[in-house]
């Protein structure tokens, strides 16, 4: 075996639990939100700051009842003006003007939790850390950047709920070149407060991760569900099935 290949062997033992984005940022654990509460104070946190730019056009807005919603309640608080209940999930903003004022067109948001669980292992992970690490950068063009996404075309869209934060950076040299030295983040430091503490705000993008992964797979919950009713029904069979082979084998002796 390779040194590469032990050493991968290694980290693989060692530190099983630990996620890493694309850059090297270690991801923090989401916490799981499947209560029905969670999910529609998610829905309503997507519909509110994440339709806005983004579109989720694989999903239907009357596919909220599963959350527990009525069709009125999703009429009165989650459309706008010219959304229906039936619709999908779209944004008014047009993928030319998003190309002038981001850069780029901003993805679709339908399945991101596993498209990005393809990449990284755990969507959920990644994109509760991704959310809760913006910080003011005034070299960028939107005026924010973000930890796990460097120089990231998108705006700090939950900034009144978090508050304005700046990232802290460290001169660091390197011990085998001294003439080498590079910056390393360092913590966040809080400028000014925001509407809500911090542990209110990891929770509600806690609610709001769990409802994109939600959206990912709206069966999901009853396909879990299913998998254990087979399960059982397998077990059971097994069961059967060996007590009956040894009462048949018992008659043969």
């Amino acid at each position: 075996m390779t040194f590469s290949k032990k050493l991968i062997a290694i980290l693989a033992l060692a530190v099983p639990g630990l996620v890493f984005a694309s850059e090297g940022v270690a991801l923090d654990k989401a916490p799981e939100r499947t209560s029905l509460a969670s999910l529609q104070n998610g829905a309503k946190l997507f519909v509110n700051y994440c339709l806005n730019c983004h579109s989720a056009s694989a999903m239907r807005y009357n596919r909220l009842r599963d959350l527990g919603l009525s069709e009125d309640q999703i009429k009165n608080n989650l459309l706008f003006t010219q959304d229906k209940v039936g619709g999908m999930m779209t944004t008014a903003l047009k993928a030319e003007d998003a190309k002038v004022w981001f850069g780029v067109v901003p993805p679709d948001l339908s399945v991101i939790a596993r498209a990005k669980a393809s990449e990284h292992g755990t969507g959920g992970d990644y994109l509760y850390t991704y959310l809760r690490t913006f910080y003011k950068d005034d070299t960028r063009p939107t005026g924010w950047n973000n930890l796990v996404m460097p120089n990231v075309a998108m705006p700090h869209v939950l900034w009144q709920m978090q508050g304005v934060r700046v990232a802290r950076m460290e001169e660091v040299v390197d011990e085998h070149d001294h003439s080498k030295k590079e910056h390393k983040f360092a913590g966040f430091e809080q400028v000014s407060p925001g509407t809500m503490t911090a542990q209110e705000f990891d929770a509600n993008v806690a609610d709001l991760v769990g409802y994109m992964e939600w959206m990912a797979e709206p069966v999901q919950g009853q396909r879990k569900r299913l998998g254990v009713i087979v399960v059982l029904f397998m077990s059971l069979f097994a069961f059967l099935a060996w007590r009956l082979n040894a009462s048949y084998w018992k008659e043969v002796k």
